[in-house]
């Protein structure tokens, strides 16, 4: 003990056991600054004291072996939950080191008595297995694809941790897109259905799950910390990729916070790897806290994909494409010339000026300074110029007017529809209609709002369906998209639409006007039409618009790089087969750093011509 009999140092939960905080006594005062600054992110902002994220002090850890004093006074609630996260990190390293076989199994056949007699939901033999696989690790991970029933596969974990007298609450954290599935599973899968409630101000007491969405989750941090600690609880964070950013990020560094304070925690997503490795660690580390990030590290770092695969399998479940026994489908890639003066303002953007273009130079640097409006630019350049609001539509001259010779291109573009079509509205087009007088619907995606309601125009024939962010009555369209036989098409964003759907029902063939760079958000929309229920011989038929010589190229390439990726650390061939996309001719053609240099070098060759 120190002279005034204190310890040399308190570690104990701030007010929203979300932080861990360090007192000490003068006497050591040097000494806390020196192992506080052995935590990166951690700023000290008192003399005597200070506070450290939850992840970040259990990364850590081992710093405070550099305290000179044993004495050392813990409060007893952190200094059990980190027993056990270093518990559970050893367990998981185990568990990887033996392959999984140094840990109890559990039998797929035995999963119907873990449940309890309160379960009464059907599961299919790969949800079994993925349920028994789950069952013997203390935290896991679902990577199943979209529509494997992942939902189900959770809520059945938590009834076995429930009868277990393990877990009495689930929290859910979840996009608002996906409440429906778990409010429906959750009444279904039970003879007695779970008490649910989507948050809405503060958590019910009462509530036996506790359903909510991410944006929500940082400003509750400390009501659902309170909720989580009042009783044994599990949390699943579904659509786990929304927090791949990890501890970078808001969403993940709120559900980094929260994670210690359950006894099971469960990640759901289909795509746990959109852009690499990175990706993978930051969710690892919200199963297992402080060794997430030093598991995959180790077994990716070699860069033999298969190996990591092979090294990180007993960590999670996956139930694959080919498992779901869904007819194949081959994604086809379409490119398509631009005409000349699209190629003109285009070339314009990325450096490579016309004489023409030279009297509007400083307007197309300032334009060209955003990289992802090339996106925009590769559909119409038109696009770039704000009109009188965010949703209008550009107006095409039917038939076109001729292109003024005497005009500056800058002029020209603000004009731009009067004179050329967009050839990737026009391929659009040519596949709606196709379809159409096949009886065929067509679901449309595009990254650009103003690219939905031109399409919304262009489409009319076809009644369209169309659903964006600022769309009022999302339900109404989607469900005239399913039941109106006069409703064609359905226009939508992968942002809006992308995750939490099923059209598979009655919607076979898709159109991607453009796409980004976010390789998830890419399989994830693919899955809206390809998934569980589809009839045997039922044909998909999925169509990437490209345009020549742009930013397009530059996304296909990135996003196979993704994709492959993908495939090789979950050993799936169905995601590696999607990076290679099959080129047919035309009938009318979120950012990394990798991409960011991908892009800036395709600026470089068009620049260079």
């Amino acid at each position: 003990m120190t002279n005034a009999g204190e310890p040399s140092l308190r570690i104990g939960f701030d007010v929203t056991r979300t932080r861990a905080v360090l007192r000490t006594v003068p006497e050591y005062q040097s000494d806390l600054a020196q192992l506080v600054a052995r935590f990166p992110a951690t700023a000290q902002r008192a003399l005597l004291s200070a506070e450290i994220a939850l992840d970040d002090f259990l990364v850590g850890l081992d710093a405070l072996g550099s305290w000179p004093s044993p004495d050392v006074e813990w409060e007893d609630a952190l200094a059990q939950l980190v027993g056990s996260v270093l518990d559970d990190a050893d367990t998981a390293e185990q568990r990887i080191h033996d392959g999984g076989a140094g840990t109890a199994s559990v039998g797929a056949g035995k999963v119907g008595a873990l449940l309890g007699t309160g379960w009464c939901a059907d599961l299919t033999a790969f949800q079994r297995r993925d349920i028994a696989h789950l069952l013997a690790l203390q935290h896991g991970a679902n990577f199943s694809v979209p529509g494997a029933g992942k939902t189900r596969v959770g809520l059945a974990v938590f009834s076995a941790m429930r009868e277990r007298g393990e877990a009495q609450r689930l929290l859910i954290v979840s996009p608002k897109s996906a409440y429906e599935s778990w409010l429906f599973e959750s009444g279904v899968c039970f003879k007695e259905p779970l008490l649910a409630q989507v948050m809405d101000g503060s958590p019910a007491p009462g509530a036996e799950v506790m359903i909510v969405n991410y944006e929500r989750l940082d400003r509750s941090l400390a009501a659902l910390a309170s909720w989580l600690r009042a009783a044994p609880s599990m949390i699943i964070l579904d659509e786990a990729h929304r927090m791949k950013l990890g501890p970078r990020g808001i969403y993940g560094s709120a559900c980094m916070a929260l994670g210690p304070l359950s006894r099971r925690r469960l990640i759901l997503t289909g795509t746990p790897a959109p852009n690499g490795a990175r990706d993978l660690e930051n969710l690892l580390s919200f199963v297992w806290p402080g060794r997430g990030r030093r598991v995959v590290t180790s077994a990716v770092a070699g860069g033999d994909l298969a190996h990591a695969s092979s090294v990180l399998r007993p960590l999670f479940t996956r139930t694959t494409k080919h498992e779901l026994g869904l007819p194949p489908f081959e994604p086809k890639i379409r490119y398509v010339e631009m005409p000349p003066l699209h190629r003109e303002v285009y070339d314009a953007l990325v450096g490579r000026f016309s004489a023409r273009a030279e009297a509007s130079r400083d307007n197309f640097d300032a334009l060209g300074k955003a990289l992802l409006r090339l996106l925009m630019a590769a559909t119409s350049p038109a696009l770039l110029l704000e009109g009188t609001s965010r949703y209008e539509p550009l107006a095409y001259q039917v038939p076109p007017l001729d292109v003024p010779q005497g005009d500056s291109l800058y002029s020209l573009m603000r004009d731009l529809p009067r004179y050329e079509m967009s050839p990737k509205y026009t391929e659009a087009l040519s596949i709606v209609a196709e379809n159409a007088a096949q009886g065929r619907k067509t679901l449309v995606w595009t990254t650009f709002i103003r690219s939905l309601t031109t399409m919304e125009q262009m489409f009319a024939e076809y009644g369209p369906a169309v659903v964006h962010g600022g769309t009022p009555d999302r339900e109404e369209q989607i469900r005239r998209f399913r039941e109106d036989p006069d409703c064609m098409v359905l226009l939508s964003n992968p942002a809006t639409l992308g995750e939490g759907i099923s059209l598979h029902q009655v919607c076979h063939d898709a159109v991607y006007v453009d796409r980004d760079f976010m390789a998830g958000r890419f399989l994830q929309s693919l899955d809206r039409i390809h998934r569980l229920g589809l009839a045997p011989g039922t044909e998909t038929r999925v169509t990437v618009l490209a345009a020549e010589g742009t930013v397009d190229e530059v996304v296909a390439l990135r996003l196979e790089e993704k994709l492959e990726f993908m495939g090789r650390i979950l050993d799936d061939p169905a995601v590696q087969q999607l990076a290679d996309l099959q080129e047919e001719p035309s009938v009318a053609g979120g950012m990394d750093m990798a991409d960011v240099r991908a892009l800036l070098g395709h600026i470089d060759v068009v620049a260079s011509r």
